[in-house]
């Protein structure tokens, strides 16, 4: 198989991978993205273009499977998760941030653990438009996989094997997304004792 044939079918693995991992957000999808960028850069520099396009692709449609999840049960999801207190108050803050600039909050919720379903929660239940969050999740998915290709190319540069340039993306993909969880939940607990 051609060099294109064999990154165009990891492409396909990696797209439907990242899409099931973003319906199911348990699967490590930005560090598949830096995997399949380590690999690409050991084989061919223009493959990672591909990889990037098959991982926004990817984010993309399981976002867009989310988005209608929550706008199909998405009150009664709410009200069971508490994300709901009396009229959307405890959404409100992230839907007007949606409002206002959508591009950046969706591409933070992508970044953040656990900060993904929240977001496209919001949105969709309190009113953000299809279209509107069709336009905006595009860019965010496009941004979200040229930082994890970024990653791993970082990765692949520094490592003379592709298996050591995985295993250092992974390690500061999980370092990193730690780091945010850890000042996320310092942040809340610090807000709790003064609010």
């Amino acid at each position: 198989m051609s060099t294109l044939g064999t990154a165009l079918a990891a492409a396909g693995s990696l797209l439907l991978f990242v899409a099931l991992g973003s319906t199911v957000p348990i699967l490590p999808t930005g560090a598949a993205v830096s995997a399949a960028a380590v690999v690409a850069v050991h084989r061919e520099s223009f493959t990672v273009l591909i990889i990037v396009l098959a991982g926004a692709a990817g984010a993309y449609l399981g976002d867009a499977g989310t988005y209608w999840i929550c706008r199909s049960g998405g009150v009664r999801l709410a009200s069971k998760l508490r994300l709901i207190r009396e009229n959307g108050q405890k959404l409100e803050p992230v839907a007007q941030r949606l409002s206002v600039r959508p591009v950046p909050v969706l591409l933070v919720s992508r970044l953040v653990p656990g900060g993904r379903v929240p977001v496209l929660l919001a949105a969709a239940v309190l009113g953000v438009g299809w279209r509107r969050f069709a336009l905006a999740n595009g860019y965010a998915c496009l941004l979200w996989s040229a930082v994890y290709a970024t990653i791993g190319l970082l990765g692949g540069a520094i490592f003379a094997e592709p298996w050591e340039g995985i295993v250092a993306a992974v390690v500061l993909i999980v370092l990193l997304t730690q780091g945010a969880g850890w000042l996320r939940r310092r942040r809340e607990a610090r807000e709790a004792v003064s609010g």
